[in-house]
C-alpha cells in the first residue's frame, strides 16, 4: 500500500546557512547518532534553457557564466550549509578528511559536482597534517559518480521504459486532462509571448523555474509577466515535482533504488556489515532527487519546488541499543525539525521503516524495469520522446519476433504433419506390395 503523504509546515524560501551553537546538543539529545545519509540540491545556478524570448538570454547578462552552471552564490550557499554539517555531524566523523569515514557522490552533472566540491570546502577545511598550502584554506576531497544514463540512482536517467510508460499513462488520466483543461488560456498565453509552445505543466514548471530564478538576480521580468507571475505557476510546477512518484509502482521504480540502498546501509551498519565502516553518506544532487526521495517516504507535503541547496538527513540513532531512523529537512535558515514518518512518527525503529516501504523497494530493478510489451497497444507509444521511440521500436520489434516464431511453429506443424502423412503412405504401399510378390 502506498504512503499518504504526512501533514507539515515546509516553507519555500532559498536556503542560507548559519552556524547554530545549539546544533550539536539538539542532534544527540535523543540517542547516540552513528550513520546519516545527507542529500542536497545544488546550489543557484543560471537558467538551463532560457525560452526563446527571454531577453537575458545572453551568458554576457549572467555575468558570462554558462547556462545551468552553478554561480557565485551557489557556491556560497554550500560552502555555508558544509560549515553547518560540519557542526551537525562533528561528533560522528573526525575534523581530517578519511575515506573511511564518509562517502561523497554526485550525479554527473557540473553544478552538482562543483556544488559538491564547495560544500566539503566548508566541512573539511584542512587541519593539521591535512594542510598542503599555508595559504590556501581547502584541500581536494574525492567526488565520486557515474555517467547519467547508468544512473539509476542520483540521476535517475538509466533507461526504465515501465518507468516511463507508467509516466505517460499518469498524466493521460482525467485528473492530468483537467488540468489540461483548466490551464489552455495559461499555455496559450505563455506560448505566445515566451515564443516556445507551452502545452503541459512541465512546460509551465519549465517557464517558471527561468523566471524564478531571473527575478532571485534581481533582473526586471519583462511586462508580460506581470499577469501570470507568480500566479499558478508555483502550484503547477509544485504538481509538475509530485508527478514523478505519485503512484506506488512510480514511486517504487524511480526512487525506489536509492531509498532501498539507504535502508540497507543502515542494516548493514547495525550488523557491523558495511565496509568501510563509514558514518557519513553524501548525495550532491538535484531538486526532482530531493522532491522524489520526500515523496517515496509520504513526507512531501505540500508538494513544492525544492530551493537551491536544499537538503535532507536521514539519520541513525541508537536508542536502547536499538536502531531509529530520523528524517530531517532543511530548505530555510531555521533549525530542521525531525518530520513525522507516516504511521510511526518522528523517530522510527529501522526494521519498521522496511515494513512501511517494503513494497516501494524493488527487489530486481532490471527486471521491473522492462515492459509487459505484448499489452502494449500502438497507440499506448508517444513517439515524441527519445525514450519512448526506444520504446516503440522495442514494441515493433518483439511484435516481429513474436509473429516470426508463430509462422515457424505453424510451419513446423505443417512440415510434421506431411512427412506423417507420406509416412503412412509409403508404408501402405509398400506392404500392397510386397503382399503381391509374396
Amino acid at each position: 500500500m502506498f504512503l499518504k503523504q504526512s501533514t507539515g509546515l515546509i516553507v519555500i524560501t532559498g536556503l542560507l546557512c548559519n552556524l547554530c551553537p545549539q546544533v550539536e546538543a539538539a542532534v544527540e539529545k535523543t540517542g547516540k547518532l552513528v550513520f546519516a545519509h545527507v542529500m542536497f540540491r545544488h546550489g543557484d545556478r543560471t537558467p538551463i534553457d532560457p525560452y526563446p524570448n527571454d531577453p537575458y538570454r545572453t551568458p554576457t547578462a549572467w555575468d558570462g557564466v554558462d547556462w545551468g552552471q552553478l554561480t557565485n552564490d551557489g557556491k556560497r550557499q554550500h560552502y555555508e550549509l558544509g560549515q553547518w554539517l560540519r557542526n551537525r555531524y562533528r561528533n560522528l566523523v573526525n575534523e581530517t578528511y578519511d575515506r573511511n569515514e564518509v562517502y561523497i557522490r554526485s550525479t554527473d552533472v557540473e553544478r552538482t559536482l562543483q556544488s559538491a566540491l564547495a560544500n566539503l570546502a566548508g566541512f573539511y577545511p584542512p587541519k593539521g597534517h591535512d594542510v598542503w598550502l599555508e595559504e590556501l584554506p581547502w584541500q581536494p576531497i574525492p567526488v565520486h559518480t557515474v555517467p547519467e544514463k547508468m544512473d539509476l540512482l542520483l540521476a535517475s536517467k538509466k533507461a526504465c521504459p515501465a518507468y516511463e510508460y507508467a509516466l505517460k499513462k499518469k498524466r493521460h488520466t482525467d485528473e492530468y486532462r483537467e488540468l489540461n483543461k483548466k490551464f489552455k488560456n495559461l499555455y496559450d498565453y505563455l506560448s505566445k509571448y515566451s515564443g516556445k509552445k507551452i502545452n503541459s505543466l512541465e512546460g509551465v514548471q519549465m517557464i517558471y523555474s527561468c523566471l524564478l530564478i531571473e527575478s532571485i538576480h534581481n533582473k526586471t521580468l519583462p511586462k508580460w509577466t506581470q499577469s501570470v507571475y507568480p500566479g499558478d505557476m508555483p502550484w503547477i510546477s509544485a504538481k509538475s515535482f509530485s508527478t514523478y512518484c505519485s503512484t506506488p509502482e512510480l514511486a517504487r521504480l524511480k526512487a525506489g533504488p536509492i531509498l532501498r540502498e539507504i535502508l540497507h546501509r543502515f542494516r548493514n551498519k547495525t550488523e557491523d556489515s558495511l565496509k568501510p565502516n563509514r558514518s557519513l553518506w553524501i548525495y550532491s544532487a538535484h531538486d526532482t532527487t530531493v522532491a522524489n526521495l520526500l515523496n517515496i517516504l509520504g513526507l512531501f507535503d505540500p508538494p513544492h519546488s525544492p530551493p537551491f541547496a536544499a537538503c535532507v538527513m536521514m539519520e541513525m540513532r541508537l536508542i536502547d541499543n536499538q536502531p531509529y531512523i530520523s528524517v530531517y529537512y532543511k530548505n530555510t535558515t531555521a533549525e530542521p525539525e525531525a518530520m513525522n514518518i507516516p504511521n510511526c512518527g518522528p523517530s522510527c525503529p529501522l526494521d519498521k521503516m522496511f515494513t512501511l516501504y517494503e513494497d516501494l523497494l524493488p527487489t530486481d530493478w532490471e527486471s521491473e524495469c522492462k515492459l509487459p510489451l505484448m499489452t502494449m497497444s500502438y497507440e499506448e507509444v508517444d513517439n515524441s520522446s527519445s525514450s519512448s521511440s526506444i520504446v516503440a521500436v522495442t514494441v515493433i520489434v518483439t511484435s516481429c519476433l513474436a509473429l516470426l516464431l508463430v509462422l515457424l511453429l505453424a510451419y513446423a506443424g505443417i512440415t510434421y504433419q506431411r512427412r506423417r502423412h507420406y509416412q503412412e503412405l509409403y508404408t501402405y504401399h509398400g506392404s500392397t506390395i510386397r503382399t503381391q510378390l509374396i
